[in-house]
């Protein structure tokens, strides 16, 4: 008898570390899974991508933000997503500026409908932003939008305050960048400032740093630390989104996304080795990799 209950008792305590080890605990399929329901989204470090559907340029160095997919960006953990649509005969295609990236909101959707269909613990949120020229079209932005999310209405958090996970579970927490004339219609950031850091204060309370048209590095990364230092030390309410992208302007105002990247991300992937537990709010980056989404997912736990 004392021997069985020696045995149940390495057992538990076995049972009990795997589940207190976060390694043990999750993957970045289903890191969310591992975080408590009443938690607020605001709470979270969160892996984000800037213009996640911009995979293809014209000119090398011009208008590619990313090498992954949104499938393979979700996989390795990222849950913003900064999506870019043209209208264009009433449907929404991705673009980066003038370039068509070869695929339309249905292939976003898809990947990401399939994802929390197979990941129910994790929500996405998406930033909706119109881009480029619209054309040919014989309705609203906002009406092609309900379009779409009419045909999965149930996968969609469109409320104006920022959602608990528990709330937010298997579903896309939309981020609107555009006008609507329907309220309540997902958290409003229509009031985006160019260029800066600034403060949206409505329903849901965001603060946005989004100085993308780099002429200082320093700079940049002065106000990318400036923003993790206030997320973690400040407005615990607040959604902050903290956009480490950027292109240096060049010749005739052709832009060089690549030279900001190669200074920033390797700063990103140093501060998350030394900060590595906390809220960051959201870091919104060109070209992530599983390094650094791991990195900020690992400050949660």
């Amino acid at each position: 008898m004392v021997k069985k209950a020696s045995m149940l008792l390495v057992m538990l305590a076995m049972l009990v570390t795997s589940f207190a080890s976060p390694s043990f605990a999750y993957t970045s399929s289903n890191w969310m899974g591992s975080i408590a329901n009443t938690t607020s989204v605001a709470s979270l470090s969160i892996p984000g991508t800037h213009n996640s559907g911009a995979l293809y340029e014209p000119i090398y160095g011009t208008a590619k933000n990313q090498d992954l997919t949104i499938a393979q960006q979700l996989s390795i953990g990222v849950r913003y997503l900064d999506i870019r649509t043209r209208h264009f005969q009433n449907g929404f295609t991705i673009h980066h500026g003038a370039v068509y990236q070869n695929q339309n909101f249905d292939d976003v959707l898809n990947a990401v409908l399939t994802f929390l269909k197979n990941n129910p613990s994790e929500t996405v949120i998406m930033s909706v932003k119109e881009e480029h020229t619209a054309a040919e079209n014989t309705r609203s932005f906002e009406e092609t939008f309900n379009w779409y999310v009419s045909k999965n209405p149930s996968k969609w958090v469109m409320t104006d305050h920022i959602p608990t996970l528990g709330e937010a579970r298997g579903k896309i927490v939309l981020l609107r960048r555009f006008p609507a004339a329907q309220l309540p219609k997902g958290i409003d950031a229509t009031g985006w400032q160019e260029n800066t850091t600034f403060t949206i204060k409505k329903n849901a309370n965001l603060k946005i740093q989004d100085y993308y048209k780099v002429t200082d590095k320093s700079k940049k990364w002065n106000d990318i630390q400036s923003m993790y230092n206030e997320a973690k030390t400040s407005n615990p309410t607040w959604l902050y989104i903290n956009y480490t992208s950027g292109y240096k302007p060049g010749l005739f105002g052709i832009p060089n996304i690549r030279e900001i990247k190669n200074d920033i991300n390797p700063k990103v992937t140093s501060f998350f080795t030394t900060n590595t537990k906390g809220r960051f709010g959201i870091s919104a980056m060109d070209f992530i990799t599983s390094d650094h989404a791991s990195k900020i997912i690992a400050t949660n736990f």
